[in-house]
C-alpha cells in the first residue's frame, strides 16, 4: 500500500490513486478492517494535495454567484434548486435576480440541503 504520509508532487499523486485502485474495485463491504484503514488514509491524502493543487480558481463573491455555483455543480434548473430546497421557483427566481432577500428559513435550507457555508451565507443574505 501507500507508504507516504503526505504527497508533494504529481507522481505521489499517481502513485496514490493507482494504491486505492485496487481497493475500491475490491468494494467496500469486501475490505478488510486494514484495508478500509488504508483506503480511509491515502483518500484523505489525495482530497488533501486535490484541495490545494486541483482547487477551483472560482471563488463565488455574492450570494447569486453561490447558488448558481451550486446550480452548475449538481447540474440543476431553478425549478430543480426549488425542489431541492423546498420553496416555490418564484421564490428562488426573485433570491437570484436580487428581488428578496434570503431570511433565515432559506439560510438554513441553504446550509443543509446545499453546504453551503454558513459564514458565506450570513455575510451575503
Amino acid at each position: 500500500m501507500f507508504s507516504q504520509s503526505i504527497i508533494s508532487n504529481e507522481t505521489e499523486y499517481r502513485l496514490a490513486l493507482a494504491a486505492i485502485e485496487p481497493l475500491l474495485q475490491k468494494g467496500f463491504s469486501q475490505l478488510t478492517t486494514e484495508e478500509d484503514a488504508d483506503l480511509a488514509r491515502v483518500t484523505n491524502l489525495i482530497e488533501a494535495y486535490e484541495s490545494i493543487n486541483y482547487a477551483l480558481p472560482f471563488k463565488p463573491k455574492n450570494m447569486v454567484e453561490m447558488l448558481e455555483l451550486k446550480m452548475f455543480e449538481r447540474k440543476l434548473k431553478q425549478k430543480d434548486l426549488a425542489q431541492v430546497l423546498e420553496v416555490t421557483e418564484n421564490r428562488i427566481s426573485e433570491v437570484i435576480n436580487g428581488k428578496r432577500k434570503i431570511n433565515m428559513d432559506l439560510a438554513k435550507r441553504l446550509h443543509q440541503k446545499l453546504n453551503i457555508d454558513a459564514q458565506f451565507i450570513l455575510a451575503h443574505a
